[in-house]
């Protein structure tokens, strides 16, 4: 069976920094599309980062390109996002998500 587990939220200012993980249990994320969500209050789940199966090529959304880096280390079968310059909009719940899985989530707060 596999899982997905998340980590690494946390409430930080306004400007600063965070490094999500995710690790993947019972399948590997090498060769794999996989991908980050998130879900802000009173809004629909959407799509962040992408990184694809092929040349780990990587794919954002307009609000985070240039701010966020998704990357994966298949040693340690683990998805990361970094996310620097982080904005009050940034706050939501983040999904890691392989197919048609996601993780439970971490929770991201960013104070103004």
């Amino acid at each position: 069976q596999v899982q997905l587990v998340e980590s690494g939220g946390g409430l930080v200012q306004t400007g600063g920094s965070l490094r999500l993980s995710c690790v993947a249990s019972g399948d590997t994320v090498s060769g794999k599309t996989m991908a980050w969500f998130r879900r802000a209050p009173g809004k629909d789940r959407e799509i962040v980062a992408r990184i694809l199966k092929s040349f780990d090529s990587t794919t954002y959304s307009d609000s985070v390109k240039g701010r966020f880096t998704i990357s994966r280390d298949t040693a340690k079968n683990t998805v990361y996002l970094q996310m620097n310059n982080l904005k009050p909009e940034d706050t939501a719940v983040y999904y890691c998500n392989l197919g048609p899985l996601f993780g439970q989530g971490t929770q991201v707060i960013v104070s103004s």
